[in-house]
């Protein structure tokens, strides 16, 4: 049995950050999905990979992880660089490139 612990990313949908605090402990998947052969349905008879646990912070999900006896990785997250800029920069003097309509 073995998981994956990470922090999701924002949703490229909205602007906010809600939901991206928590760590998330998700199992990998142990059997393979099959395809039911009359209606098209993916089905799979692993039942963990249904299960998201949700904590607040990393060490909480190892130490869980831990005490289960479960494997598991650490995915850190990439947190985005933002850079700040100002309308007024498009007006600058010294900018490279020289301002157009």
């Amino acid at each position: 049995m073995s998981a994956k612990i990470y922090r999701p990313a924002k949703t490229a949908m909205q602007s906010g950050k809600a939901k991206t605090h928590l760590w998330v402990l998700e199992f990998d998947q142990a059997a393979p999905r099959r395809i039911d052969p009359m209606m098209g349905y993916t089905s799979s008879i692993d039942t963990r990979q249904q299960v998201k646990l949700m904590f607040e912070t990393l060490e909480q999900a190892e130490a869980y992880a831990k005490r289960e006896a479960i494997d598991y990785r650490v995915i850190l997250p990439k947190d985005a660089k933002r850079q700040v800029v100002s309308y007024t920069d498009n007006f600058r003097f010294s900018r490279l490139q020289p301002w157009t309509h």
